[in-house]
């Protein structure tokens, strides 16, 4: 058993705890059933409850969850169109997520699924400094998956759009004072 301040009050029977529990005013907790003995505690239970819940909280806060995001493509997409989910998809290596590439094929498109891996493999190509395949692109029925995970920070190149934001600022303030004396 152990007592109110922590400290170990030694192997005592039940009606002696249950006793020492009602004489300092606290419950008597089991903390591990399965020992022999049995430990138990003096505890108030509302506060043992609490602190444990902070415990679990604080556990959970540390633990990553894995987040996915779809990508869908298809063989005859736009290069600007590309260039979106592109962009899309490097936001989401950036942010910790990985991303699920769908490209599917319809009608004839079937025929010719060269074109599809040809796509997908520009599309590693060029997310390459962000992350990395899980495995290699696999037609699976009338579409073509593959899950791309981000790259370890340090090893991660930075996310293109915090640049351009970065350097825009400066844009803004192309006026020169002379050009302010011109309007008056």
């Amino acid at each position: 058993m152990i007592g109110v301040d922590g400290k170990q009050l030694g192997v005592v029977s039940l009606g002696e705890a249950i006793n020492l529990a009602r004489a300092s005013g606290v419950d008597l907790v089991e903390i591990a059933a399965t020992a022999t003995p049995p430990v138990c505690r003096l505890v108030d239970f509302g506060k043992f409850r609490y602190e444990q819940s902070k415990k679990d909280k604080e556990s959970r806060k540390h633990q990553h969850a894995n987040k996915v995001k779809e990508i869908q493509l298809s063989p005859k997409i736009d290069p600007h169109d590309l260039g979106v989910k592109l962009t899309h998809a490097i936001d989401f290596l950036c942010e910790d997520m990985k991303v699920k590439l769908v490209l599917k094929f319809r009608g004839r498109e079937m025929a010719h699924t060269e074109y599809g891996f040809q796509l997908i493999n520009k599309f590693i190509a060029d997310t390459a400094l962000w992350g990395h395949p899980d495995s290699t692109p696999k037609l699976v029925g009338r579409a073509i998956n593959l899950m791309l995970s981000p790259l370890p920070r340090a090893k991660r190149a930075k996310n293109p759009k915090e640049e351009d934001e970065e350097r825009e600022p400066m844009k803004d303030n192309d006026q020169s004072p002379d050009d302010e004396d011109e309007k008056d």
